[in-house]
């Protein structure tokens, strides 16, 4: 059920109205780390020492040096950052690829609207509780470590994509009570989710790829349950 799903969301990327929302998500992706990593340099040369005298030395450039080498967390930004992303992702576009995937695959099954403000602001507030958790087990090393990272972010991007994709169908309690019969797969595929949001240069198109699988998820899983919206 899950490895249907994301072949089908693979397949749905390069389509037309599917492939803006991309590149939309792609460019604003782009100007989120760039303005992150200007606010980063910016921060450095404002309030780190100038200099630093070290024995035997003499004084050494700190603020430019550590402000330049500040460029190198491009890369790690990308990767930390990209899950918290996805996250408030659900909200502004998750609606957009859901009707694009519907209109190609369930044109006779097609949902209704869920409100922009009620979305937004529970994608504020998962991706709020994953940049907590990140925070969290960020000082902490080993397997155990990269475990509870996928694990708990999976199971938020699951919870967060899969309730967005099933309010389109069904009321809220309904919606609720199916996404928690399907926790596990849902959490399954948030876990894969994560761990590709994690890759760089390929994260910036999966949550793309999420918004399309977690509707494929919940056409595959559900058949026609009771409380449909409308």
């Amino acid at each position: 059920m899950v490895l249907r799903a994301v072949i089908l969301a693979w397949g749905d990327l390069l389509r037309p109205r599917i492939f803006g929302v991309v590149a939309l998500g792609v460019a604003l992706t782009l100007v989120l780390f760039v303005a992150l990593q200007a606010g980063a340099f910016w921060a450095i040369r404002a309030f780190a020492p100038e200099t630093l005298t070290l024995p035997w030395i003499g004084p050494v450039p700190l603020a430019p040096a550590l402000s330049w080498s500040s460029l190198l967390l491009f890369p790690l930004m990308s990767i930390f950052l990209m899950i918290p992303v996805a996250a408030s992702f659900s909200g502004l576009f998750a609606e957009r690829v859901s009707d694009a995937v519907e209109e190609v695959h369930y044109p006779a099954r097609k949902g209704l609207p869920v409100d922009f403000w009620d979305g937004l602001w529970e994608s504020l507030a998962v991706m709020g509780a994953v940049i907590l958790v990140t925070l969290v087990l960020t000082p902490f090393l080993g397997p155990l470590a990269s475990v509870l990272f996928y694990g708990g972010n999976g199971w938020l991007l699951g919870r967060e994509f899969f309730q967005m994709a099933a309010r389109r169908h069904l009321h809220e309690p309904q919606a609720t009570a199916l996404r928690r019969s399907l926790t596990t797969q849902a959490t399954a595929l948030g876990v894969l989710i994560a761990l590709l949001l994690t890759v760089p240069v390929l994260n910036v198109v999966i949550p793309v790829l999420a918004a399309a699988g977690f509707t494929h998820l919940f056409h595959i899983s559900a058949s026609r349950p009771q409380g449909l919206r409308g």
